[in-house]
C-alpha cells in the first residue's frame, strides 16, 4: 500500500543508485519530494550536486529545488580515507543525461533543513541515501529538528558483511561519526536498509530492458544510469548471477512505497569510530546481549518480486 501525500527530502550524493532512487520517489511513487539535499560521498560535492540536477531534469521534475551540503566528513577522521576498488567503476562524474538547465539554490543545505523543520506543521520524512554527514550537522546544531521528523530511512550498514572493507559499508565507513550521531539522536523511528537486505534485490539486464519499455522519461533516464552501474558492480564485486547488481538506495524507495518489501527488527545498533579493523562497523544486537535499548529497525531480507513491482510502477508516469 503507498503512503500517500507522505512529505520527504532525499539527502543524497549522486551517483547511479542514488539517482534510480530519485526517479523512483520523485514518479509515481505517491510521495511529495520536497527537496534534494547533496553530500559529498560517491563522488566530490560538486559532482554530486551536478548529477542530482540533471537527474531532477532528465525526468521532468526541475522543480524538485536542490540544496548542497557538506563537503567534508562531519568529524576528522582516524584513519585516511582511501579509493576502494569499486571508486570510478559504479559511479559517473556525470551522469550521461542532459546538464540542467537550473543551478542549486544559494541557501545551504544544513540551513534548509534546520529552517523547513522548525516550520513544518506535518511530520517529514528523511530518506538518507549517503553518509550522514548533513543529518549528523543539522541535528547537532538544533536538536529540537529531531522531533519534526517522522522517521529516517537509511541505506547504510551491514550486519553480515561490508562493501567498503570487510567489515564497514560504504556509506557509514565513509562518516562513521556522523552516523553514530544519527543513531543516537532520539528520532522517533530509524529505519536502515542495510547490504543484508539490499543484496536481496538485484537487478539485471533483462529488469532494464522492462524499464526501458516503459517508454517514460524516468524509465529513460533509470536504464541510462543503470547500464554503467551494473557493468561497474560486475566487475569490482561481482554478484552470484552475472550481470547484476544490488540497487541500495532504491530500497528505501521502495520500502516507503510497500513497507513489506524488507522484513524489519528491532535492534540496538551502535557504529565503531574507532578501532582500526572495525572502523565503520555497524554492530547488530541480534541477540540482546548487550545493555543498550533498540534503536533501530534494521531490514534483515528483502522480497524481489514485491521490490520489481515498486521500481516498475513507480517509473510508469
Amino acid at each position: 500500500m503507498v503512503m500517500m501525500n507522505r512529505q520527504i527530502v532525499l539527502d543524497v550524493d549522486t551517483g547511479n543508485d542514488d539517482a534510480v532512487a530519485i526517479a523512483m520517489a520523485a514518479g509515481r511513487s505517491g510521495l511529495d519530494v520536497l527537496a534534494c539535499t547533496t553530500v559529498r560521498g560517491n563522488l566530490p560535492l560538486e559532482e554530486t550536486t551536478d548529477n542530482t540536477l540533471r537527474m531532477l531534469g532528465a525526468i521532468g521534475r526541475p522543480d524538485i529545488p536542490v540544496y548542497a551540503g557538506l563537503g567534508r566528513p562531519f568529524a576528522p577522521r582516524p584513519y585516511p580515507f582511501a579509493p576502494g576498488r569499486s571508486a570510478g567503476l559504479m559511479h559517473e562524474s556525470v551522469l550521461p543525461l542532459p546538464p540542467s538547465t537550473r543551478t542549486a539554490e544559494s541557501t545551504s543545505a544544513i540551513d534548509w533543513l534546520i529552517a523547513t523543520l522548525r516550520a513544518t506543521t506535518q511530520p517529514i520524512t528523511i530518506v538518507a541515501l549517503a553518509p550522514l554527514t548533513n543529518i549528523a550537522a543539522a541535528a547537532t546544531a538544533a536538536p529540537e529538528i529531531v522531533d519534526a521528523i517522522d522517521e529516517i530511512v537509511i541505506m547504510g550498514g551491514g550486519h553480515e558483511f561490508g562493501n567498503r572493507t570487510p567489515a564497514a559499508e560504504f556509506n557509514i565507513y565513509a562518516d562513521p561519526i556522523a552516523a553514530d550521531v544519527v543513531f543516537q539522536a532520539g528520532f522517533q523511528r530509524v529505519t536502515v536498509m542495510p547490504l543484508d537486505a539490499t543484496h536481496d534485490v538485484v537487478t539485471d539486464r533483462a529488469m532494464i530492458e522492462q524499464i526501458r519499455a516503459l517508454g517514460t522519461d524516468g524509465a529513460a533516464a533509470v536504464a541510462a544510469v543503470l547500464d554503467f552501474y551494473i557493468a561497474g558492480h560486475d566487475a569490482s564485486h561481482p554478484m552470484d548471477s552475472p550481470a547484476s547488481a544490488p540497487v541500495h538506495d532504491a530500497l528505501c524507495v521502495s520500502y516507503l512505497m510497500d513497507p513489506e518489501v524488507v522484513d524489519l527488527r528491532h535492534v540496538a545498533v551502535s557504529v565503531d569510530t574507532t578501532g582500526f579493523q572495525n572502523f565503520g562497523r555497524t554492530t547488530v544486537d541480534v541477540n540482546h546481549r548487550g545493555n543498550a535499548a533498540p534503536n533501530v529497525w534494521w531490514g534483515f531480507s528483502a522480497d524481489q518480486a514485491r521490490f520489481d513491482r515498486t521500481v516498475l510502477e513507480s517509473l510508469r508516469a
